[in-house]
């Protein structure tokens, strides 16, 4: 029996993959997982793998930091070889990397149907090269496994040929299936110097690469409300570095940066924060797991994930230091009770898209 192929490359994929690729191992369904080597730092990648126990990968690519444009060629070549190879019945692919499209476009030129899967976000930003690749994939896409109405929405006016199937998002199925492992092995609140804090993520190009924006940023958490804890991205360390401002925000009182930290310690995190600054597409839906349920402020221009904000888990609160601290105060101040179901599914989501898998390629 033709296999499918599982294709990750970063942390989100990973995360939002480890959901199918044990709903395809309990279907019994022959699969073969695949590192496309966006993300070659043991932290990034491999960390991850070991953190939800999945197995190791039976391809894994390793390729050094290049231009996008490199990457993303250097990408597309080895998985052209590697489908050619295997010829699965169906390669699966997760998000909006450079990896994501790459791994799409190899494949359909070879007459391999792909399945997408979070098809049909947008953010309406073509400043965002995730928005790019998304754009891209969903229109080479053969299944189209949208998480909400409003993604279904967005693809059915841009006229995708692929099938469209509403799913939910994956990320409810991992919340759900790793925070129970999280709570168990990680000791990251043990490191934490404060008793009550928000917890900041910042990596986005556009945020980040713009010294007045990450400014912004620095100067907002170290004048916060309460205590900010920082999981730093390496591109954003990279920054602060560049522009010498990293040694005066490791001594600010007011925020405690953490090197980049597994899945399950950030789930932790999550669970024991009163509210989560970030630009991050994925931390705004994991926030909205009945198991986390916290605010999210959104430091962004623009959003993909318009659900989370008009289910009242995330505001869209932009770059200014002022609008940042304004919303942290009034985030403070309300403590409005949350919606006690996720936007983003019941966490049913890979088992939908396996049942869709087996129907449609006769597994």
């Amino acid at each position: 029996m033709k296999t499918v192929m599982v294709v990750v490359g970063t942390r989100p994929e990973i995360i939002k993959m480890a959901p199918v690729v044990r709903a395809l191992k309990k279907s019994r369904i022959s699969y073969t997982f695949v590192h496309c080597g966006q993300h070659y730092d043991y932290n990034m990648s491999q960390q991850f793998i070991e953190d939800l126990e999945l197995p190791a990968p039976n391809h894994s690519f390793r390729l050094k930091a290049y231009s996008q444009g490199i990457q993303t060629a250097r990408i597309m070549t080895r998985m052209e070889q590697l489908v050619k190879e295997t010829k699965p019945a169906a390669v699966l692919v997760e998000g909006d990397t450079n990896g994501v499209l790459a791994t799409a476009l190899a494949t359909v030129k070879l007459g391999t149907p792909v399945g997408h899967v979070e098809a049909g976000l947008r953010s309406f930003d073509l400043r965002m090269p995730e928005e790019h690749n998304r754009r891209l994939t969903d229109h080479i896409s053969t299944y189209l496994f949208a998480p909400t109405k409003t993604a279904e929405t967005n693809l059915k006016k841009e006229n995708v040929w692929g099938k469209i199937c509403v799913t939910g998002n994956t990320v409810i199925d991992a919340v759900a299936q790793h925070l129970p492992i999280a709570e168990e092995k990680s000791a990251i609140m043990k490191t934490i110097r404060f008793k009550e804090f928000a917890l900041a993520t910042a990596h986005r190009a556009e945020n980040v690469d713009d010294l007045r924006v990450l400014k912004n940023f620095i100067e907002a958490f170290k004048e916060a409300p309460i205590p900010v804890v920082c999981p730093m991205h390496p591109r954003t360390k990279k920054r602060l570095r560049q522009n010498k401002i990293y040694s005066k925000v490791r001594k600010c009182k007011n925020i405690q940066i953490l090197p980049p930290i597994g899945y399950l310690d950030f789930l932790v995190l999550m669970k024991n924060c009163r509210m989560i600054l970030t630009d991050s597409g994925g931390i705004q839906e994991e926030a909205t797991s009945p198991n986390i349920r916290k605010p999210v402020l959104v430091i962004r221009l623009s959003t993909e994930r318009p659900e989370a904000v008009q289910a009242g888990f995330a505001k869209l609160v932009g770059t200014e230091k002022q609008s940042i601290l304004k919303a942290m105060n009034a985030t403070l101040e309300n403590q409005a009770v949350l919606p006690s179901k996720s936007p983003y599914g019941n966490g049913k989501a890979a088992e939908k898209i396996v049942e869709i898998l087996k129907k449609e390629l006769g597994t």
